[in-house]
This record gives C-alpha cells, sequence and structure tokens, in this order.
C-alpha cells in the first residue's frame, strides 16, 4: 500500500501529495453522488483504504523509493468479504477500485515530482545549500585550524560559479595520513564548519559545511550524500 511520498520535506512533494489526495478525493465524490442509494461514507472510506493494499515492485528513480501496484489485493479482500450478501459488493467495488487507483495517482505525482525536485533544487550547484549568507561565519573544529574568518564578499561572489567535483575520499585520507606521518602536527583537511547558512527555502534540505583549510574547497554533507566543491578564490580571511 501507498498512501504517502517518500521525500525529504520540501514543498514539491508535500504540493503532490496533496493534488493526488485531491483528485482521489474528486473521484470519490463524483462516485458518491452517481449511486442511486447512499452509501454510509465511513464505509466507502474503509473500502477506499483496503483498497490502497496492493503487491507492488519496488525501484528508485533519483534515490526516491517508486511502487509500482501490480495486484489489487485489498480489492479481492474485499471482493471475498461482500460478495455474499446482496447487493453489497455492486454498492462498494467503485470505491474499492478507486482506491488501488489511488496507487497509481500517487505514481504519477512522484513521477512528476522527482523531476521538478531535481530542476528546482539541482544537487550539483551550491545555491542549493546555501540560500543566505548575511549570517554565514566559519568557526573552528579542529587544533590545526588557522586564525581566519569567512569572506562573505567572496563566498557571495562564488557562490553561483563553484564547480562540483567528486569526493576523492581515499585520496584525501592517503594524503592526510601520510601528512601525518611526516609531521607532529595533525592537520585536518576541513578544519573550519559554516554556520550562519540555510538550504534553499523549501529543499528541506539539512547540511553540515565543511571549509577546506586553503579556503577554497567546501564539503556539503547531507543525509545521502557528500559532495564537494571548489572555488577559484579563498573563501578565507585573516592572518595566515
Amino acid at each position: 500500500m501507498e498512501i504517502k511520498f517518500d521525500f525529504t520535506s520540501n514543498q514539491i512533494g508535500n504540493i503532490a501529495g496533496l493534488l493526488a489526495w485531491c483528485a482521489i478525493g474528486m473521484l470519490a465524490y463524483r462516485f458518491y453522488k452517481r449511486q442511486p442509494e447512499k452509501s454510509k461514507i465511513w464505509k466507502v472510506i474503509i473500502c477506499m483504504l483496503v483498497g490502497l493494499f496492493s503487491f507492488s515492485l519496488n525501484w528508485r528513480l533519483f534515490d526516491t523509493p517508486v511502487k509500482f501496484a501490480i495486484m489489487p489485493l485489498g480489492v479481492w479482500i474485499l471482493y471475498f468479504l461482500l460478495k455474499g450478501k446482496e447487493g453489497r459488493w455492486e454498492r462498494y467495488r467503485r470505491f474499492a477500485w478507486l482506491g488501488f487507483l489511488a496507487n497509481y495517482i500517487f505514481l504519477a505525482g512522484t513521477l512528476l515530482a522527482v523531476p521538478l525536485q531535481h530542476i528546482i533544487y539541482p544537487e550539483n550547484e551550491l545555491a542549493t545549500y546555501i540560500s543566505d549568507t548575511e549570517e554565514a561565519s566559519i568557526i573552528p573544529i579542529h587544533p590545526s585550524a588557522m586564525n581566519r574568518s569567512l569572506d562573505q564578499k567572496s563566498l557571495r561572489k562564488q557562490l553561483h560559479s563553484m564547480a562540483a567535483k567528486s569526493v576523492q575520499s581515499q585520496q584525501w585520507y592517503y594524503e592526510d595520513d601520510m601528512a601525518r606521518e611526516d609531521s607532529t602536527n595533525r592537520p585536518e583537511r576541513f578544519p573550519y564548519l559554516l554556520t550562519g547558512t540555510s538550504a534553499k527555502l523549501g529543499s528541506g534540505l539539512k547540511t553540515m559545511i565543511y571549509i577546506e583549510a586553503d579556503g577554497k574547497g567546501m564539503l556539503v554533507t547531507t543525509a545521502k550524500k557528500q559532495l564537494y566543491f571548489l572555488s577559484k578564490e579563498s573563501l578565507l580571511k585573516g592572518d595566515k
């Protein structure tokens, strides 16, 4: 059974879900108005909810779980329960099938919302993860951090041009490990934490953003992935 979207809380997913429920409600109302003998509303709702149950195939679309209903288990259950009672199945079968159809309405909403999500909130653009720099600042999170501060002007200037690069975790680990062996100091590649910013309005993203020691790299960590952005100019200023 699929009755909600598996999105990170965001406006697009919420709107798509709301539109899907509105479409289902409108169809249910039309079916109800056409009945010569009106059924009890609570029974109609139960039939629709049971009708949602189905055997489904699952796959992922751009990291979003998607279900495709292929067997109307709920409809079959209601048929066997109501077929022995005169007129009951004929009265409620439309609502049972509407419940099953709701799976496809939700699927259509998901298929529409997923590409819109990636168009409005592109994953490879830093502006998706930083929407406001007015209160932006950095705090040192490692003893190797120098006495530096965030250059807000440089960040605003490069916010829409910083290039997304692949996260070279193995290479970084090897380089950092070699640096530790060659020195009594223990350097950290990302010794600063960016604070005072938030992701683009409506994206629902929760992030932790770290700035590289030289001020030219930014590591964005979300619940699902890490992204590395490289700038041409340093994002830091202060004593070196």
